[in-house]
């Protein structure tokens, strides 16, 4: 069992009455409390915010203050209650900065007095470049969810000032991704020199991980469903030969084509010089996009998503020419009027029957998680379920009209018990502090580790979990589920692979540094 002697002096700024330390978080600590600028990368639900603050009370105990980033509002605030929770220092000295301050005065002031500030990495950009806020005094800035931090997103400006005060960076991450120049990139932008990655089946880990059942459940399309895909099959397949013939595509045939592929095409088109043949190109590949998009809705989704995006086609102010003319296409109307037959005959993709199923079966009561990719699918999923009984709530982003306050009711009455499914886009995968649920169900694959990883780690965070994911014979989830296990294990073998060189002192990104005070 770990124990908090196991410290330096600094854990006496820690509340140690909230919570009892875990083997990894005391290794972890250590290791960041050295000074370096580390990377932990550290699956979701195993305690990154206690890291965060032990990392904090180190460098309060040198005399430095410290700054912890988060990527949205929500996050922010949550971090700033565990903060207040966790931390033994008065809590006037500790910040919420999102922002929303509008006296330019009061706010240097309480930026200036605070010792720790918690806070968007937006508001501290704009802060630090206004003047307002000076990185003097500090000792340690942390960054949550830091594969974020690329490009020109907030967090690389912050590093780079950071790292010419010799301030120590701390990056948290479930997962920086399974791309070698996106990792390379965060080791740069972040000037890492320390990396501290831990899965479930590690030796410190292991004790206090709930098993998890990982089950893939396979259905197959609809036969009204087939029909119309055959159809709307031979449109896409006559105008990717077109833009194949023109040496602008790979393929020639559509055959689950990876998204990737066709925006690649559209690349290919902006290099064209002559504008006749480019205006062919353009005509032939915006008809493309739309259609294997609506194909794809179809395929994997069901009837109310597909007919819902050719509704949003429809309803567009400004229409191009060769929308107009995939609207006005035979094949495509009469797709629509038989979807709509299908879905008025009570007919739906599969996927959603398989979750009616095991919500009136085997997780009957159970507190679940279902994360799909559209909104219309999610409004299709919440409408049936509650239908056939089960009480369920969707939870969206902003951009669907949602506002913050609306996001933290949801989630209160999910965590009081008022409803037990939550139906949640992406929104529901990073930081925001939802309850752990019995069980978490994939609509879909998401060929994205970061992302896989994130939703996983909703369930069986304080007792046995499951995952389901569904998958539709013949369609990209079965490409989607192999790539996202594959870039998994791809990510943890590159990171291994860059901790390796930092430690052999071979890495071409950073160099240990001198600490400045």
């Amino acid at each position: 069992m770990a124990a908090w002697g196991e410290l330096g002096d600094y854990v006496r700024l820690v509340n140690t009455n909230e919570l009892e330390p875990r083997a990894y978080q005391i290794n972890i600590a250590k290791s960041v409390s050295n000074g370096y600028n580390s990377l932990v990368i550290l699956p979701t639900g195993l305690g990154k915010t206690l890291v965060a603050v032990l990392a904090i009370a180190s460098a309060l105990s040198k005399g430095k203050k410290a700054i912890i980033l988060a990527p949205t509002k929500p996050l922010s605030e949550q971090h700033y209650n565990s903060i207040s929770r966790l931390l033994n220092v008065e809590k006037d000295t500790i910040m919420l900065l999102t922002g929303s301050m509008t006296s330019r005065k009061k706010r240097t002031e309480l930026e200036n007095s605070a010792k720790v500030i918690v806070a968007t990495p937006q508001t501290v950009s704009n802060d630090l470049k206004s003047g307002r806020l000076s990185l003097d005094g500090f000792g340690t800035v942390i960054f949550d969810e830091c594969h974020r931090a690329v490009g020109k997103y907030a967090y690389t400006y912050i590093a780079d000032e950071c790292k010419v005060k010799g301030i120590q960076l701390v990056g948290l991450t479930a997962s920086p991704g399974s791309n070698k120049k996106k990792i390379d990139a965060l080791v740069y932008t972040l000037g890492i020199e320390n990396i501290e990655i831990r899965i479930s089946t590690d030796s410190d880990v292991a004790p206090y991980v709930m098993d998890k059942s990982t089950n893939v459940l396979y259905v197959d399309k609809e036969k009204s469903m087939d029909s119309i895909l055959a159809s709307l099959r031979i449109l896409i397949d006559e105008h990717l030969s077109k833009l194949y013939s023109y040496g602008l595509s790979p393929f020639s045939k559509y055959d689950n084509m990876p998204k990737g592929k066709i925006l690649q095409i559209g690349y290919n088109i902006d290099k064209l010089q002559s504008s006749n043949y480019k205006f062919m190109a353009m005509y032939n590949y915006v008809f493309l996009l739309n259609l294997s998009h609506a194909y794809d809705l179809l395929a994997t989704e069901g009837f109310y998503p597909f007919i819902s995006y050719m509704d949003s086609l429809k309803n567009r102010e400004k229409k191009s020419r060769a929308l107009q003319s995939l609207l006005n296409n035979k094949i495509v109307i009469n797709s629509i009027i038989n979807a709509k037959d299908s879905l008025s005959n009570g007919i739906e993709h599969p996927k959603i029957f398989k979750i009616i199923d095991l919500m009136t079966t085997v997780l009957k009561g159970k507190t679940v998680i279902v994360f799909a990719q559209y909104r219309s699918t999610i409004k299709k999923i919440v409408d049936l379920l509650n239908e056939y009984g089960t009480n369920a709530m969707s939870f969206v982003g902003k951009k669907e009209g949602v506002t913050h306050t609306d996001q933290k009711d949801t989630i209160a009455k999910f965590r009081e018990g008022k409803f037990n499914v939550l139906v949640a886009t992406s929104i529901g995968e990073e930081g925001l502090d939802i309850p752990s649920v019995d069980a978490v169900i994939f609509y879909e694959p998401i060929p994205n580790e970061i992302r896989n990883i994130q939703r996983r780690g909703r369930a069986g965070r304080i007792k046995f979990g499951e995952v389901y994911i569904l998958v539709t014979r013949g369609t990209k989830d079965e490409i989607y589920l192999y790539v996202s296990r594959h870039r998994e294990t791809r990510m943890y073998e590159l990171v291994q692979k860059t901790r390796s060189d930092l430690d052999k002192g071979v890495s071409k990104y950073t160099k240990k540094q001198t600490r400045l005070g």
